[in-house]
């Protein structure tokens, strides 16, 4: 027999069981079977050993505690704790992973990775997932909907789900994704649209007048803010970066009036009453005015949702905002103004043109790319609340083939992640598209609304309100049931929610949250808690 030259010996191995004892001992903190496994399944390790026994090499592991990696892992724990469930982390993962296919047609703040739901919602087992809640072809449901992420990964993986979501835009989005869709004639009518802004810009002077204006700006930006040497100075604190950038945008705003009042070009609007006059330039507004009576008009369902989901996101992108504002909105900007993100002069958005088009075909392709993977069962996001929807009854006037067998076979869990208590404003993310929709505001009905701040009250009718939503959902539910919500407990809430709503935690998954988009990056964890009848 050939032995290879990389091939550990033999006295090197050991196996899992083995492992995890060596390896608490050796970094001083819990290790579990499962995180050895973890390393294995995700290539930090290799799998050594013959058929079904897997060993593992107690070099490669030290390799791996000493690697970057190694380290991050080790720093997470010793601020978060030794419970956290590293395998969790999903590390591994690129964003381009995390928001695959549909999962990004459109944003939306408060979402989990795509991953952590199918982590519980896979129905195969391996040697390093040896528990499985659900078969195919159960059903799932998602009383918190969001935008559709748990709807999205039961279809992958084989099973039904039914969201629920108190937005009706919400509900949009959710559909949007799970929905068929005749690609062929989605791309027809995005050509269309496409085709009636060119047309509409053809009479307008914006085009000429922002080419002109980016032209000027670039050449302006290139003498103030040459890159690399701005940049390297403002490391340096050789120059104060606002105090020099404000100084350059005023300088340059003279210009930028002498190009509107030369191209005749009107930018504000007559009033600023509602989301969509105070935060669109003019020439932005109409556009938008024009391309939502098109969408008016189709009359394919499918259709027409998918556009409705790609205007608002175009319209998102297109508030008269700076590039750093996009989450939180300040003030409107309607003139060019310093950019601290890129570190030069930047303008405000005069058409959607090109994120239209951009949007439109990002669409399409993430659309056939789920299309490919897609199961032959039912998902569908309808519109309540949860404390009090009936459910079957709402789902037989959608889908009333769906809803007899589920009559029948019930609900065999529950995978969602609720509100957080006083965090997100979930209807205000989206004003936009609720005034562009005509879609009614249900903000007074969300639960951990952001308006009611982080009381004591607060926080009571929180626990009350996802205690209701559970004990609402239980009827609807088999007896064997897994219930599992993904939430940071801060509060120490879900203990008391658990027994309001007549069930258990009977397990909880400690998991660290690598990559948010928040600026603050300090180490932050959330749990899943896995809830079953009391």
């Amino acid at each position: 027999m050939i032995i290879p030259e990389n091939a550990p010996n033999l006295e090197d191995l050991m196996t899992v069981a083995e492992a995890s004892r060596w390896a608490t001992e050796y970094i001083k903190k819990n290790v579990t079977p499962s995180n050895i496994t973890y390393l294995v399944q995700y290539g930090r390790v290799r799998k050594h050993g013959i058929g079904s026994v897997t060993k593992v090499s107690r070099m490669e592991l030290i390799e791996y505690y000493q690697s970057y990696l190694g380290n991050r892992e080790l720093s997470w724990k010793s601020e978060l704790g030794d419970h956290i469930n590293w395998a969790l982390s999903f590390d591994y993962l690129k964003e381009a992973d995390t928001t695959k296919h549909v999962h990004r047609l459109h944003p939306y703040k408060g979402k989990f990775i795509p991953q952590l739901v199918e982590y519980f919602l896979d129905c195969h087992t391996d040697e390093f997932k040896q528990d499985v809640y659900f078969r195919p072809g159960d059903t799932i449901l998602d009383p918190f909907c969001g935008s559709g992420t748990t709807l999205v990964q039961a279809n992958e993986s084989g099973l039904n789900a039914i969201g629920v979501d108190v937005s009706e835009f919400n509900v949009l989005i959710a559909n949007a994704k799970i929905m068929p869709h005749d690609l062929v004639e989605l791309q027809r009518h995005f050509l269309e649209i496409t085709r009636t802004l060119k047309t509409h810009l053809c009479d307008s002077p914006v085009p000429k007048f922002d080419q002109r204006l980016t032209a000027e700006l670039a050449t302006f930006n290139n003498t103030y803010f040459p890159s690399h040497e701005f940049k390297y100075k403002v490391r340096q604190k050789l120059i104060d970066q606002d105090t020099y950038g404000q100084d350059k945008a005023e300088k340059f705003l003279l210009r930028y009036y002498q190009l509107i009042n030369l191209h005749r070009i009107n930018i504000w609007q007559d009033k600023a009453d509602t989301f969509l006059d105070k935060w669109y330039l003019f020439p932005v507004r109409q556009e938008i005015n024009l391309v939502q009576a098109y969408v008016n008009g189709i009359e394919n369902f499918a259709v027409r949702q998918a556009i409705q989901v790609v205007l608002s996101r175009t319209v998102r992108t297109c508030r008269a905002t700076t590039h750093a504002d996009l989450a939180t909105l300040i003030d409107p900007v309607t003139s060019t103004y310093y950019c601290a993100k890129h570190g030069k002069v930047c303008k405000p958005l005069f058409s959607m043109l090109s994120w239209w088009e951009r949007y439109a075909q990002d669409t399409l392709q993430r659309l056939a790319q789920f299309h490919k993977l897609r199961t032959k069962t039912d998902q569908v996001s309808l519109v309540g609340d949860g404390r009090n929807l009936p459910l079957f009854d709402a789902l037989k006037q959608q889908k009333p083939e769906f809803a007899e067998r589920i009559a029948k076979r019930k609900i065999q869990g529950v995978f969602s992640s609720p509100p957080y208590v006083g965090l997100i404003d979930y209807h205000e993310q989206h004003a936009y598209a609720y005034e562009l929709f005509g879609f009614p505001r249900q903000d007074e009905k969300e639960i951990g609304a952001m308006f009611r701040g982080q009381s004591k009250s607060a926080k009571e009718d929180y626990a009350q309100g996802i205690a209701d939503v559970l004990s609402n959902s239980k009827q609807f539910l088999a007896d064997d049931y897994h219930v599992f919500l993904v939430a940071n407990d801060k509060h120490g809430l879900y203990p008391s929610i658990a027994e309001r709503a007549g069930m258990a935690i009977v397990n909880q998954f400690h998991r660290p949250v690598l990559n948010r988009t928040e600026k603050d990056k300090a180490a932050y964890s959330e749990t899943i808690f896995h809830l079953r009848e009391k």
